[in-house]
């Protein structure tokens, strides 16, 4: 199979926009932490071929490493596979060129969350939320994560999701208030410098 044809629609594809610096790949390899090997992507297809959300993304991992490979950057980013990836590393651990392909899935999310590319803000804003608490207390808040989010997106759904709130705040699963780790502002000391060398 050749890179053509792992690509979605060629009339498509030839209006979306080249990458700005020309090279999307070594892009997205440099925000990536640490060595991605996203280079040493052989199209084999065994991270598709192992992933349980598969079946709901547009695009296969293999296919959209071959996107960003012909530098179809704004189809990359609009893309939901990144969005339904469920980290639970399954394609990186079988992969036989060890590409840390979940860790490639978060640059793609990141950057298409700071380029406000993505066709459904639902995922990003809840990525968002939940990294804003990380940030502030240095611990996920589920009960403000759940809250922000069904107010955002589901407002009517909120009632219905009443009695299960209140069954894991009555057996401890869930905090009402959220609370800082110890040593916080090490933590934001910590975040804040990654921003930094992010920045530079």
């Amino acid at each position: 199979m050749t890179l053509l044809e792992t690509l979605p629609n060629s009339d498509t594809a030839a209006a979306t926009p080249a990458s700005p610096s020309g090279n999307f790949l070594q892009e997205v390899m440099d925000a990536t932490p640490g060595d991605s090997r996203l280079a040493m992507c052989i199209q084999c297809g065994t991270c598709g071929g192992s992933c349980p959300s598969a079946a709901d993304m547009d695009h296969t991992p293999r296919q959209l490493f071959a996107m960003i490979r012909a530098d179809l950057r704004e189809q990359v980013l609009r893309s939901n596979t990144p969005w339904y990836c469920v980290s639970c590393y399954y394609c990186t651990v079988r992969c036989p060129q060890e590409v840390h392909i979940t860790d490639v899935m978060y640059t793609l999310k990141s950057m298409a969350i700071r380029e406000k590319r993505y066709a459904d803000a639902t995922a990003p804003d809840l990525s968002q939320t939940f990294i804003s608490y990380i940030e502030e207390y240095g611990r996920s808040f589920e009960f403000g994560v759940a809250a922000r989010h069904q107010l955002r997106h589901h407002p009517f759904q909120l009632p219905s999701m009443l009695p299960f709130g209140l069954t894991m705040l009555s057996k401890g699963r869930m905090d009402l208030i959220p609370q800082h780790i110890e040593g916080i502002e090490q933590l934001q000391a910590i975040l804040v410098r990654a921003k930094e060398l992010e920045a530079s």
